[in-house]
């Protein structure tokens, strides 16, 4: 009798020490029973697609785990992807030699990796740079832009991120996370780092500028509650962040990163980021209506 297991993610796989066998494709039911454990033959069916297959390119941004295998490649080697093409959009500032190196730091933890992505590309192109862990993590609070509140949100931020101060201290920061929704988080840390001694704060995002609500499962169902919307321009979003110099890695970029990583047959929903939904919705719809 063979035993089977369903998950999200691989790495869930990986702690009981099962073995993967493949992805559940979209639009396909499989039905596990009794004889299925007892054959290893289960039974599978699909629903016919209108409009084609999209994969969510957030699931490689921020979602999954590193360790887990999404849409049939490693989530860490395609956020190094990122890493490296936000290098080449917007490496870290030119210091004078006589001057310390940009210390480098990520929001952790999903952003981890596309900071080691983007450090050895800027050392590639002839830019100094060093990286570091100056953002400690409070692994007991969960994640902060899907918090209910924005009241709520901001105490989570507090709560769960805390500088090493001595390392800061006079420094040129340059701090490297995975996206920027609602803004809270990334201009509260910026605060932090300054009050930590930071001489500069440069934030670098390794995704493009979420400019759109999601209706198919994300938090952020409404425009208004976009950081993006309420500004003009990256440079206006820079100066209420409160940093030196803000840059995302663009559309191309991130298209450009995704492909260099795994060519995937499927296409990619980037909706949030293009405005451009696979599956028609009412912009006017609340999210609860697609719930």
């Amino acid at each position: 009798t063979m035993t089977y297991c369903v998950a999200s993610e691989t790495c869930a796989f990986d702690m009981i020490g099962a073995e993967y066998i493949r992805d559940i494709d979209p639009g396909e039911v499989i039905t596990i029973d009794r004889e299925a454990c007892k054959t290893g033959r289960f039974h599978s069916e699909r629903l016919n697609s209108r409009h084609g297959v999209s994969q969510c390119i957030f699931e490689y941004i921020y979602f999954s785990r590193p360790d887990s295998r999404i849409y049939g490649e490693m989530v860490d080697k395609v956020r190094r992807k990122f890493g490296k093409q936000l290098a080449h959009d917007a490496p870290v500032p030119r210091v004078q030699a006589e001057e310390k190196a940009p210390l480098v730091i990520s929001v952790p933890d999903s952003s981890n990796t596309a900071t080691l992505g983007y450090v050895s590309e800027c050392q590639k192109l002839g830019y100094r740079c060093k990286y570091d862990i100056g953002l400690i993590r409070n692994h007991y609070v969960g994640r902060t832009f899907i918090a209910p509140g924005q009241d709520s949100r901001e105490m989570r931020v507090r709560c769960k991120f805390n500088t090493v101060d001595g390392l800061l201290k006079d420094r040129i920061v340059v701090v490297v996370d995975d996206s920027i929704v609602r803004g809270t988080t990334a201009r509260l840390l910026v605060k932090m780092i300054k009050e930590a001694g930071a001489k500069e704060v440069h934030f670098r995002v390794a995704s493009p500028t979420v400019m759109n609500p999601c209706f198919y499962g994300m938090d952020f169902p409404s425009k208004q509650e976009l950081l993006s919307s309420k500004f003009d321009d990256v440079t206006a979003i820079g100066e209420w962040l409160g940093v030196d110099s803000l840059a995302y890695l663009t559309v191309a970029g991130l298209k450009k990163a995704v492909r260099a990583a795994h060519d995937s047959p499927h296409g990619y929903c980037d909706a949030c980021f293009t405005g451009v939904y696979p599956v028609p919705v009412d912009m006017c719809a609340s999210k609860e209506a697609y719930d």
